[in-house]
């Protein structure tokens, strides 16, 4: 999981990862939902090497591997985090899940749902949720056309590959000089096809100020309906 960001677009005074979020630290969100997967065998959480808040914020019972070495890009801490796998055993047939740290309304059954979709994948695949609005291409803060939203997804985190093939796709990105927006879009330049996994629009990633406010609500929501409360006329 790639924590290594600065968060600059939230506004917020800390790195959005540890902005508090119904309560808690946005991280812990996140982690505590990530080790409530069964079959997930290690976390490597990849923070930036002048990281001191992490330890701090940690949900209780973590005990993944913590490794100090995220890059200026995502494509670089998602590689640093893939070296730590591979430092505690892990092998090329392996495979691994790729998340944002910033998507903290994940819940373990889509990343179950995930896993049971692409485990006898030959290639892997994401979670995405198929474009439900009218596509406008814009120029200059105006539209110059409409693009067609069939088989337009957005893409969502975890996204699940094999380590050796996603190590092997990051390098040969890197040595390309392409632009890694995500590890699906690295494995699709070598030629391959992910598996599209589609998933709730709930599984967004926080990004600016209004993001947070959205999940602050989802989260109470999702309190209100595990406590069996509701309204009636």
């Amino acid at each position: 999981m790639p924590c290594a960001g600065s968060g600059s677009r939230s506004g917020a005074q800390l790195p959005k990862q540890y902005m508090p979020v119904a309560g808690q630290p946005l991280i812990a969100h996140t982690l505590q939902a990530l080790m409530q997967v069964q079959g997930v065998e290690a976390i490597s959480v990849v923070i930036a090497p002048a990281d001191q808040l992490f330890g701090s914020y940690a949900p209780a019972g973590f005990q993944g591997i913590v490794t100090p070495t995220g890059g200026k890009t995502r494509a670089e801490s998602v590689r640093a985090g893939l070296s730590a796998l591979r430092a505690h055993g892990a092998a090329d047939q392996d495979w691994v899940l790729v998340h944002d740290a910033a998507r903290c309304l994940i819940l373990p059954e889509w990343v179950q749902m995930l896993i049971d979709a692409c485990k006898d994948d030959d290639v892997g695949g994401l979670l995405a949720q198929p474009v439900p609005d009218t596509l406008k291409q814009g120029h200059d803060g105006h539209s110059v056309a409409t693009v067609s939203r069939q088989d337009k997804w957005l893409a969502q985190t975890p996204q699940m590959f094999r380590i050796g093939l996603l190590e092997r796709a990051l390098d040969d990105a890197e040595a390309r000089g392409l632009e890694v927006t995500d590890e699906a879009s690295a494995v699709e330049a070598l030629g391959f096809k992910p598996r599209l996994v589609a998933c709730s629009a709930d599984n967004f990633k926080l990004t600016y100020p209004q993001d947070f406010e959205r999940a602050e609500a989802i989260f109470h929501m999702r309190r209100f309906k595990k406590s069996g409360l509701h309204t009636g006329a």
